[in-house]
Order: C-alpha cells, then structure tokens, then sequence
C-alpha cells in the first residue's frame, strides 16, 4: 500500500522521447489492421491513424474523440497525411484518456496511458517530480521500525550467546544512524518543497525555450511545486510585438508536468532586430 512512496512513477512528459510513438494500439477492424499513436517527434502531439495494409480509411468516415477521467471531452478532426490519417488539433497534457474511434458504424475505445520515456538526469527528475512525500514518510516510518526491530533482536541474541552486552546499545546506535540518514532526504526534499525552490532545472529551460523561440524574452520565472507530478508556472513575457497570454499558454502547455500557467504579457522597447523577430 505504501510502496508508491518509494518507487518510481510515470513522467508526465516527452521531453525528450526516443521514438516517434508515445503509445501505439492496434485495431483489428473490417479495415485491416489499424494503428492509433500519439505521434510527437519533433511536432507537437498529435493522434495518427495508420493502416498495416490496405487503403486508410477517408477521413470523412472516421471521428476521433477523447473522454478523460474527470469527464472532459474533445473531439478532434482527421485530416489525410499521406498514407496515414493524422488530427489537426494538438492533444493537451496529460495524455491520459479513452480515445473513442468510429469508423463508419464501428466504434472502438482505445485507452491511453502516461509513460517513462526520459533516461539520465531526466529520468531523476521525473521521479522526484512524482514521489508523494507522504508516502514516502509513511514507508519510512514503517522501514525504520521494522529495521530497528531486527537489529535489537539480532544483538539481544548475540548478547544471550556470546555475552556481548554491548551488542544492544550498538544496535541502538546503528538504528539512530539508519533513521538519521532516511530523515535527512526527506527533510531535504520537503524543506525545498515548503521554500518554494526551483523543483526542476529542465522544466525552466523548457519554458525559457518555449517563449523565446516566439523573439520573446522572459522577464521573470517563477516554478514551483504543487504537488506529486505537478508544477505551477508564473512567467513574466515582454516582446515587442506580444500577442495574447492564450498563445504563450499554448506553447507552455506542451512542456510536461505543468499543471497551473499563469502568463503576463508586457510590451518590450522597440528595436529593429527585435521586430522582425516578433513578425517571424
């Protein structure tokens, strides 16, 4: 029950995927064999509906939408792609939903799921970003104890034994410095948690990519954490020519594990350079 505490989860994120598919399910329909991914190498999340054989359906007989937990709904148009059929809307994060597919007078529900994609640095950060503190301090309670309990147990019986009377406070002493060791990583990850510190260095470069890649500039960044897998994002953006906070929100809502985004948009002094960036 507790073990959640301990334990790597799912990243909400594609960062930085190795393959074209973040998740592919396969259809046996009177089509053939159709293929549903969410497709995002190098483009923003997308579903792609391709066919292992046979001729794709037109895009004018299938409709596509998505159901998720808390009962929200989106429907989305597919367009031709050239041998697949692919949605023109992007899929918001989390992808975790039902994807509900019709095809003529066929329906299929078809679940998606968050999945580890990263590896390295970026596979730390998402577990930090995932670990449910509480738990982890409840397993650790129950760790320590267990611990502790064995350890008075082994030297009572080596004292029984051999008449090592000081096998008992030693084993008191180690299990001190066992609780000791847990107790500071978890300190050290609530105490940055309750001073609101920066949760993930990437996730900053991503937003400070994100803005700036629109000849934007960042003026202020402020992430911090809201709670296992989530992260809240106030940002400050000055361009000269801005556009609505909407569009900022958009590009932000691609970058994983971002939950709350909060934009300002301020007029930056004109410069020569600087229009024609924000006209690109």
């Amino acid at each position: 029950l507790l073990s959640g505490g301990d334990h790597d989860h799912h990243h909400l994120g594609h960062g930085a995927h190795d393959r074209d598919h973040d998740e592919e399910h396969r259809l046996d329909t009177p089509h053939g064999l159709l293929l549903l991914s969410i497709f995002e190498r190098n483009h923003p999340p997308v579903f792609r509906l391709r066919v292992e054989s046979g001729p794709v359906p037109g895009a004018d007989t299938v409709t596509l939408k998505t159901i998720r937990s808390d009962g929200a709904r989106q429907v989305f148009t597919l367009i031709d792609g050239g041998g697949y059929l692919q949605s023109v809307e992007e899929i918001p994060e989390p992808h975790a939903f039902t994807a509900h597919l019709r095809i003529g007078d066929q329906d299929y529900s078809v679940p998606f799921e968050e999945h580890e994609h990263g590896h390295g640095a970026h596979k730390t950060h998402a577990a930090a970003a995932h670990r449910d503190n509480n738990l982890r301090g409840a397993i650790l309670h129950v760790m320590a104890d267990a611990a502790v309990s064995v350890l008075v147990i082994v030297g009572l019986l080596l004292a029984r034994s051999f008449g090592w009377l000081w096998m008992d406070p030693l084993a008191g002493i180690m299990g001190a410095g066992v609780i000791a060791s847990w107790s500071y990583g978890l300190i050290r990850d609530t105490g940055a948690i309750l001073l609101d510190m920066n949760p993930d260095e990437r996730v900053t470069r991503e937003v400070r990519t994100a803005i700036e890649e629109t000849g934007a500039s960042v003026t202020d960044l402020h992430l911090w954490r809201l709670g296992p897998g989530h992260l809240g994002a106030i940002v400050s953006v000055a361009a000269p020519l801005p556009r609505e906070s909407q569009f900022y929100r958009q590009r932000l809502n691609r970058i994983p594990g971002l939950s709350h985004i909060t934009v300002e948009v301020q007029r930056a002094p004109w410069t020569g350079a600087g229009h024609a960036l924000g006209a690109a």
